[in-house]
C-alpha cells in the first residue's frame, strides 16, 4: 500500500473518530435534556403538592383558632355573667347593711340623748355632794381645830411610822426564818456529805526506821572511817542514827521525800549486800527514780479516785508529792481527796457543778507540795501554781479563799472552805489532842484581850483566824493597823502554830432604840 493510500486511511480514520465523538456528544446532550425535563416536571409536581398541603394546614389552623376563640369567648361571657350575679348579690347585702346601720345610728342618737340627760343629773348630784363635803369639812375643822392639810400630814406621818415598824418586824421575822432554814439545810448537807465520805489517814512523823538482818550489818553500813554512812547522808540529805537499838537504823529528816529515798536506798543496799560509795550512789539514784514513779502514781491515783481529768501533768506530780507531806499527822494527799469528795457531794446537793467543786477541793492544798524553802504561805504558793498551769479562775479563787485570806466570792469557794474545815477538824483526823488545841485557842484570845481598848476576841476557823472587837470610843480607825501589827508580833513570839493566823480588827458604832 502506497503512502497516499495510507494517508487516506489515516484521514478517513480521523474523520470517523471525529464523527463518532460528535455523535456521542449529541446523544449525551439529548439524554441530559431529557433528564432535566423530567426533573423539572417532578419539581413542579412537588411544589404543587406542597402548596396543596400548606393550604390544607392553613385551613385547619384557621378552623382551630376560630374554635379556640369561640370557646374563650363563651368562657368569658360565662365568667362575666357569674361576676355580674356576684356583684348583684353584694349590692343586695350592702343595701341591707346600710339599712341596719341607719337603724343603729338612730338608736345611738337616742341613747346619746339619754346619756346627756343622765350626765346633767349626775353633775347636779355631784355639785350637791361637793357642797355637802365642804360643809362637813368646815364642821370637822371647826370641831378638831386642824385644817385639812394639817390633818392629812398627821395621818400620813402616823401611817409611815406604823408601816416602818411593821416592815422592821417583818424583816426580823424573815431573817430569823431564813437563817433557821439555811442552818438546817447546811447541817443536813454537811451531815450527808460526812456520812457518804470515809477516809483512812496514815500518821507520819519525822523519822523512819529500817530493820537490819544482823548487828554485823551496822558496821558495813558505817564503813571504814564512816565513809559509807557519810556518803549516804550526803547524797540523801538525812541523818542516819545508829544507836544501841538492836538490828534497827533510824532515819531522821524533816523532808519526807528525802527520808523515803534514804529508806529505799538503804533497803536496796542491805538486800544487795554490796555496800561501798559507788554502789551507794547507784542505789540512791534508783531510789530517787522509784520515789518519782511513786509520786506520779499517787497523783494519778488521786485524780482517778475523785474522777477528775485534764489536770496538767506537773500539777498531778505535785499532788503526788503531797503523799509524803503531813499536817498534824494527817496525810495531806488523803486530806485533799477527802475535801474533794466532801465538796463534790455538797455541790450535788446544792445544784452546783460537782466536777468543778471536786477539782478545787483536790487542789486546795497544792501549795504544800513545794519545798519548805519556797517563800510565802502554802495558800499563796498554791494560787501562783494554779495560775501558772492555767487552772479555772474559780479553782484559783477557791484555793486563795479556803483559809479566809480573801472573802469567798463563789459557792465553790465556800464549799471548799467548809469541806476543808470538816476534814481537818473531825475527831481522829489530826493527831493534835483536844487539850492542847483548846489551850492554843484560849491563848490566842488571851493575847488579843490583853491589849488596851479591846472589847472581845474570838478565835475561829480552828485557830486560823482571830476576830477582835475593839471599843469604838477607845480606839480610832488610824490606830487599828498598828494594834493589829503588834498583836501579830506577840502571837508569833508566844504561840506555836502551823501555817498562819489571820487577825481581823473590827470597829463599829451602834444605835439602839425600842418601839413600845
Amino acid at each position: 500500500m502506497g503512502p497516499i493510500e495510507i494517508l487516506i486511511v489515516v484521514i478517513t480514520g480521523v474523520v470517523c473518530l471525529a464523527l463518532g465523538g460528535l455523535i456521542g456528544l449529541l446523544y449525551r446532550k439529548h439524554v441530559a435534556e431529557a433528564k432535566i425535563g423530567t426533573a423539572e416536571q417532578k419539581a413542579k409536581e412537588l411544589v404543587e403538592e406542597g402548596e396543596k398541603q400548606a393550604e390544607s394546614i392553613k385551613k385547619e389552623a384557621l378552623l382551630s383558632a376560630k374554635e379556640e376563640i369561640m370557646r374563650q369567648k363563651n368562657d368569658m361571657e360565662q365568667e362575666i355573667k357569674e361576676r355580674r350575679s356576684e356583684v348583684s348579690r353584694t349590692e343586695t347585702r350592702l343595701s341591707k347593711k346600710e339599712e341596719n346601720l341607719d337603724r343603729k345610728s338612730e338608736q345611738l342618737d337616742k341613747k346619746n340623748e339619754q346619756l346627756d340627760r343622765k350626765l346633767k343629773e349626775c353633775e347636779a348630784v355631784r355639785e350637791q355632794i361637793s357642797e355637802t363635803l365642804a360643809e362637813h369639812q368646815r364642821t370637822l375643822e371647826r370641831v378638831s381645830g386642824y385644817t385639812a392639810e394639817q390633818a392629812k400630814a398627821e395621818l400620813v406621818a402616823n401611817l409611815e411610822d406604823e408601816i416602818r415598824h411593821e416592815q422592821a418586824q417583818r424583816i426580823v421575822e424573815l431573817e430569823e426564818q431564813y437563817r433557821d432554814e439555811a442552818n438546817e439545810k447546811a447541817c443536813r448537807i454537811m451531815a450527808l456529805a460526812i456520812q457518804r465520805c470515809a477516809g483512812d489517814f496514815v500518821a507520819e512523823s519525822t523519822i523512819s526506821s529500817v530493820a537490819l538482818p544482823s548487828e554485823e550489818m551496822k558496821g558495813r553500813i558505817i564503813g571504814r572511817e564512816g565513809r559509807n554512812i557519810q556518803k549516804l547522808e550526803t547524797l540523801t540529805g538525812v541523818e542516819l542514827i545508829i544507836d544501841d537499838t538492836p538490828e534497827v537504823i533510824t532515819i531522821s529528816g524533816f523532808d519526807p521525800i528525802r527520808r523515803e529515798v534514804a529508806r529505799l536506798a538503804l533497803e536496796k543496799l542491805i538486800s544487795d549486800g554490796r555496800i561501798h560509795p559507788t554502789r551507794i550512789e547507784e542505789m540512791v539514784e534508783k531510789a530517787k527514780k522509784d520515789v518519782d514513779a511513786a509520786i506520779k502514781q499517787a497523783g494519778e491515783r488521786a485524780t482517778f479516785e475523785v474522777n477528775i481529768h485534764g489536770i496538767n501533768p506537773d500539777l498531778v506530780r505535785l499532788l503526788g508529792r503531797l503523799r509524803y507531806r503531813t499536817s498534824y499527822g494527817q496525810n495531806v494527799l488523803q486530806h485533799s481527796v477527802e475535801v474533794a469528795i466532801l465538796a463534790g457531794i455538797m455541790a450535788e446537793e446544792l445544784g452546783v457543778d460537782p466536777v468543778l467543786a471536786r477539782r478545787a477541793g483536790l487542789l486546795h492544798d497544792i501549795g504544800k507540795a513545794f519545798p519548805y524553802d519556797v517563800e510565802g504561805s502554802h495558800v499563796q504558793i498554791g494560787v501562783n501554781a494554779a495560775k501558772k498551769y492555767k487552772e479555772n479562775r474559780d479553782v484559783v479563787h477557791a484555793i486563795e479563799a479556803h483559809h479566809g485570806d480573801v472573802e469567798p466570792q463563789s459557792v465553790i469557794a465556800v464549799l471548799v472552805q467548809a469541806a476543808d474545815a470538816i476534814s481537818a477538824a473531825r475527831p481522829g483526823a489530826r493527831r493534835e489532842d483536844m487539850e492542847n488545841y483548846i489551850k492554843r485557842l484560849e491563848k490566842l484570845e488571851e493575847i488579843a484581850e490583853g491589849f488596851t481598848g479591846i472589847e472581845k476576841a474570838f478565835a475561829i476557823q480552828a485557830g486560823r483566824e482571830l476576830r477582835v472587837m475593839v471599843k469604838p470610843d477607845a480606839v480610832h480607825d488610824e490606830e487599828m493597823p498598828l494594834i493589829a501589827r503588834q498583836m501579830a508580833e506577840k502571837i508569833q513570839e508566844e504561840v506555836k502554830y502551823p501555817g498562819q493566823i489571820k487577825i481581823n480588827l473590827i470597829r463599829e458604832s451602834r444605835a439602839t432604840d425600842y418601839a413600845k
